[in-house]
């Protein structure tokens, strides 16, 4: 077996040395373009748990690394003049030059041969190594060979907006420091640390925006230099930095759909890129490294496909992770400046928790007194803003209340509509309704909404959907809300949506979005504009008239009135996932060339006539939401600009609440899903437009809510699915995290369940914590 090893990185020479011990008597060559002791950068960045892998799998390569690491614990945060740090994260940062060096000396003592200063020509790189079995491209970022074979590998690349360029200095740093500066023409962030005995790496970010307003220019690294200096003046404390090809540049996301074409593989930075600010670009690199060298020892002298397909299995999802997590943390660094009004406690929960992958229950393990500081700060500024205090329950803050208008609830999370095409072919409610729904309130929620409520027949998404549009529905409704008011503390709101171009459809456990299989079923459909949702399939909408808008808006104004006499403590307006109202927002279902297409302004108009209907049916001590499509996850569709329109448009007529929810406008979305995965939409709107915000989806402990609410991505946190198998979430978590709810908030007839959860769950929780502790990684020095 002979293999090609295009590229002498880490990624690159640990597959190597791993696939070499393993099969010493395979041929394995390293051609690399640099010379032996090139690099460019400073350190590398490894977590404890990443080094104990590496230990496992050649304790020789690691034994020669070991003293050349600094290790440290702590992550500091200083912002505005003031310091904050973490304990407990565990990460150790060596020189990039020493570790290509210890393995290069490992590759060549096992008997890998390596080439340097040879560059290898993309175009004649099959007939050049014709006689290897395996090629492996591990050439960088800027690949030659993915960019020869791209319509092969199919790279994705989108290069972000920020500046950053990587330096050094001499400056000692205590753990991993981040400094935020407060400059003239806006924040500038510094990454460093301490990667050998004394030198430091200094990775400057900031805006397109700052950098330009500061003059700085691409190539001049000293006049840069220079800057940044005067910047960083008490920081540096009067060291000078380091250059080493720091130019500045733009981080180029790189994700390669196909893995391998032929005998050729990709690794590394050449197949998938991580943003600095979470350290991982030579961790996925040697990660993946191993993988494909496990691979290949399995299976590669039987089949090289099999071997690739074995590495794509093992390491797609662990690098999609990973990719989808740096990509969070680069976007918030890209939008630092919406958290600079924060305080330096709340700022520095933002900064942990930035990338989804830390949560508020992690950081109590890893630094218990920085969660007490934090929580502290929050309790006190709660107290501040509305003068309820909990500055010595201390129920975390999911279990504080949250006032909209008059209506006050007991905490902050909601259940979210979930449909249940339970209703019989009129609209009416079923018993399924009232079993479903009081039975859910008495699980402690502070919220809890229904499913999307149809205005008309013609409204409805299927013949299972509810109405109120006839006196029976609102009597059954008002059975249900007086149930929920008479025995719990929870309040209850009614979201009306119309169901547009997706109405018309089987229920959700048969085909969903399909049309209904007998055709003389279904009833005519309307949109923004003319366009099916599948388009072979779905019934074709009629374009909205005035003449329909008027009767549309008579609708929602009567049924209005109707939630209002059932007694519903809020109301929602859906305007999401490609139904009616949304089909008008997002320019992928709106292509009228009249006063209600083309611009974001003019796609609002018939979504604002219907809330404005809405609003002035409702009493005015009532809330009110709005619930919207932050993204279709197409392209062309809704943008950022475009929500944050939307968001204000809807807080000048009177909404009180944005509920922000993505997709489901196309068949065609293609989704990022992962944990608490949309939360970004809320945060944004959160932080820019200033108006309360609920954030949804993918959001299943309490652990995540807590972190949400720190951080300020939300001020209401909604749960779907959980919800639907343990209705009882919320006295889980209260008993969970110890919190001293009074036999008030519990129906009295469950009070004798109530002790024992509170023991049960408190015994799990200390179990767990004991585990976690002993399971901590050990400090290899």
């Amino acid at each position: 077996m002979k293999i090609t090893v295009i590229g002498g990185g880490p990624g690159g020479l640990y597959f190597a040395l791993l696939t070499k011990k393993a099969k010493p008597d395979w041929q394995i060559e390293i051609y690399e373009q640099n010379r032996a002791d090139d690099t460019f950068g400073f350190g590398i960045v490894f977590s404890d748990d990443t080094l104990d892998e590496f230990l496992s799998l050649d304790p020789e390569s690691y034994e020669l690394i070991r003293d050349e690491f600094a290790y440290w614990d702590d992550i500091t945060i200083r912002y505005k003049d003031e310091q904050i740090s973490c304990d407990g994260n565990g990460f150790a940062g060596c020189s990039r030059i020493k570790i290509l060096k210890i393995l290069q000396q490992r590759c060549i003592a096992l008997g890998v041969e390596i080439h340097f200063e040879t560059r290898i020509d993309p175009t004649t790189l099959e007939t050049q190594f014709a006689d290897s079995d395996m090629i492996l491209a591990c050439d960088g970022i800027s690949s030659s060979i993915r960019e020869h074979y791209q319509q092969h590998f199919e790279p994705s690349i989108s290069v972000k907006s920020n500046r950053f360029a990587w330096m050094g200095s001499n400056r000692v740093v205590d753990g991993f420091t981040y400094f935020f500066k407060d400059s003239k023409y806006g924040p500038i962030c510094a990454h460093t640390y301490q990667y050998e005995a004394n030198t430091s790496t200094w990775v400057f970010e900031m805006s397109e925006e700052c950098w330009q307003k500061w003059g700085f220019e691409e190539f001049d690294e000293p006049g840069s230099a220079a800057k940044l200096e005067a910047i960083f003046e008490d920081e540096l404390q009067g060291n000078p930095l380091i250059l080493n090809r720091s130019m500045w540049r733009k981080f180029p996301r790189i994700y390669c759909k196909n893995w391998h074409y032929k005998n050729i593989a990709i690794l590394g930075d050449a197949k998938a890129s991580a943003h600095f600010s979470v350290g991982a670009g030579s961790k996925l690199a040697m990660e993946c490294a191993i993988g494909l060298s496990n691979a290949m020892v399995n299976f590669g002298e039987d089949s090289i496909d099999k071997a690739f397909e074995q590495y794509v299995t093992e390491r797609e999802t662990p690098t999609q992770i990973l990719q989808h997590n740096a990509d969070v943390s680069l976007a918030w660094f890209e939008h630092m400046n919406r958290s600079w009004d924060m305080d330096i406690n709340q700022f520095a929960m933002v900064v942990m928790c930035r990338a989804k992958s830390i949560t508020y229950d992690n950081l109590i393990l890893r630094d218990p007194e920085f969660v007490a500081r934090i929580d502290d700060a929050w309790y006190q500024r709660y107290f501040d803003e509305t003068g309820y205090d909990y500055r010595q329950s201390k129920p975390t803050p999911m279990f504080t209340q949250f006032k909209l208008k008059d209506m006050v609830l007991r905490n902050r999370v909601v259940m979210s509509p979930m449909a249940q095409y339970s209703a019989d072919k009129n609209g009416n409610l079923t018993d399924w309704h009232f079993v479903h729904y009081s039975g859910h309130a008495k699980g402690g929620m502070g919220l809890m909404y229904v499913e999307m409520t149809c205005p008309s027949a013609d409204a409805r998404i299927t013949e299972g959907c509810p109405g109120l549009w006839t006196d029976d529905q609102e009597y059954q409704w008002k059975r249900i809300v007086d149930f929920v008011h008479e025995n719990t503390a929870t309040k209850i709101c009614m979201q009306l949506g119309h169901a547009g171009r997706k109405g018309s459809t089987q229920l959700g456990w048969e085909k969903m979005d399909h049309p209904m299989s007998n055709k003389q079923d279904n009833w005519p459909l309307h949109s923004a504009s003319a366009i099916p949702y599948f388009e072979n399939e779905s019934d074709m909408p009629l374009e909205l008239d005035r003449e329909g808008m008027d009767r549309i808006i008579n609708d929602f104004k009567s049924s209005t009135q109707r939630a209002n006499r059932a007694g519903f403590d809020m109301l929602e307006m859906h305007a999401a996932h490609g139904y009616l109202l949304a089909s008008f927002l997002s320019p992928i279902t709106n292509k009228r060339t009249d006063d209600y297409g083309g611009s974001i302004e003019n796609r609002l108009r018939f979504p604002l006539e219907v809330f404005a209907a809405m609003r002035g049916e409702w009493p005015k001590e009532k809330p009110m939401s709005v619930r919207i499509s932050a993204s279709d996850w197409v392209e062309g569709g809704i943008t950022e600009e475009d929500t944050i329109a939307i968001a204000y448009a809807f807080e000048e007529a009177g909404v009180d609440l944005m509920d922000v929810s993505s997709g489901q406008t196309s068949p065609d979305q293609k989704p990022i899903y992962g944990r608490m995965f949309q939360t970004a939409f809320a945060e944004s709107i959160r932080n820019v437009n200033k108006i309360a915000t609920m954030t949804v989806g993918n959001i299943t402990e309490p652990a995540q809510i807590n972190t949400i609410l720190h951080t300020r991505r939300a001020d209401l946190v909604a749960l779907g699915r959980p919800f639907l198998w343990n209705p009882y979430f919320v006295r889980d978590a209260a008993a969970w995290y110890g919190v001293d709810l009074s036999e008030a908030d519990w129906e009295k007839q469950y009070w004798a369940g109530r002790q024992q959860a509170y023991s049960v769950k408190g015994k799990q929780r200390l179990q767990q914590l004991e585990w976690q502790q002993k399971a901590k990684p050990k400090r290899h020095d």
